[in-house]
């Protein structure tokens, strides 16, 4: 029979994931989120408990994937004096803990030694996709940690994969999340390379869509040429991967190349530009929301009034 699965943190990515895996034939048998009402609404549609608290999760589950925010947020969940996932030991042994979130590496270490200590197994699963990936179980996912972990698990993450064609088992703890922090910090590098290469174009006069089209035959090409050239070119920036995310991400990698006294200026200028959009307000737009910085008559005050 299937591992029972519970869920920690149920937002439009984790939410997507429960969805994929109880239509596949896992039993979900527990939701938690620090937003109970959207806890309790995914629990109504799955026909599961929304816990109220995280010992609750572990207690009903087998396999618990985290999908929350940042390494505050995951540390806390691991490590609260009031409530975690580990804080009974008994129903923690021998569980295993899928942390999905783009966090630092070190915070996934930290992790793994936690739940290590309570006799039960963790494992990073760093997510490359968006919410529609999710849902459709196609997300590419790279792991890191204990290899008999991976292994015992790996059934389960197949289906999140595409049968397991998008999964990669990259390392020890924290190594998944290296690589993790390296495809978001070149992405970002892209995409702010793309605002700009857009927005001069416009402000040439050219036609964009034959700057475009130019581009995608040329060294120009990118993945996020396809993703978010159009939404760049229309102004639509409903959110897949937020520009918060992407500043967060990108200061992921940029604290990485400090340790390794490394100098990463194009990481350096992308972070400042997505910090910017935070600043300004605009941290909840997709990244592709970057092109309001670059494109001339657009900025933080026009962008708001699109969004309405």
């Amino acid at each position: 029979m299937p591992e029972k699965i519970g869920f920690v943190g149920v937002g439009r990515m984790g939410a997507n994931m429960a969805r994929r895996l109880k239509e596949v034939g896992y039993p979900v048998t527990a939701v938690y989120d620090v937003r109970a009402e959207s806890a309790q609404k995914l629990a109504q549609e799955l026909g599961c408990e929304a816990c109220v608290s995280l010992a609750r999760v572990t207690a009903l589950a087998d396999v618990i994937i985290t999908v929350v925010t940042d390494d505050k947020a995951m540390l806390k969940i691991f490590s609260n004096k009031k409530d975690n996932l580990l804080k009974c030991k008994d129903s923690a042994a021998g569980k295993v803990f899928i942390n999905c979130a783009t966090i630092s590496p070190k915070t996934h270490v930290e992790v793994a030694k936690l739940a290590k200590k309570a006799k039960a197994a963790s494992l990073e699963a760093c997510m490359a996709s968006s919410i529609n990936q999710a849902r459709a179980g196609t997300l590419y996912l790279m792991c890191g940690g204990d290899e008999a972990t991976f292994s015992k698990v790996k059934d389960l993450l197949v289906k999140l994969s595409d049968e397991g064609k998008l999964l990669r088992y990259i390392g020890t703890a924290g190594k998944a999340a290296q690589v993790k922090a390296l495809v978001n910090m070149v992405m970002n590098i892209n995409t702010a390379g793309l605002a700009e290469g857009l927005g001069l174009a416009n402000s040439l006069g050219l036609d964009l869509k034959t700057v475009m089209e130019v581009f995608s035959q040329t060294g120009a090409n990118s993945r996020v040429l396809v993703t978010d050239g159009e939404d760049m070119m229309n102004r639509d920036h409903s959110c897949f991967f937020s520009a918060a995310h992407a500043a967060k991400d990108s200061g992921i990698a940029l604290s990485l190349g400090k340790e390794q006294k490394l100098n990463l200026p194009l990481a350096a200028a992308t972070f400042a530009q997505y910090s910017k959009m935070v600043k300004v307000g605009l941290g909840a737009l997709d990244k592709s929301g970057i092109a309001e910085l670059t494109f001339k008559g657009r900025g933080p005050k026009k962008a708001a009034k699109k969004k309405k």
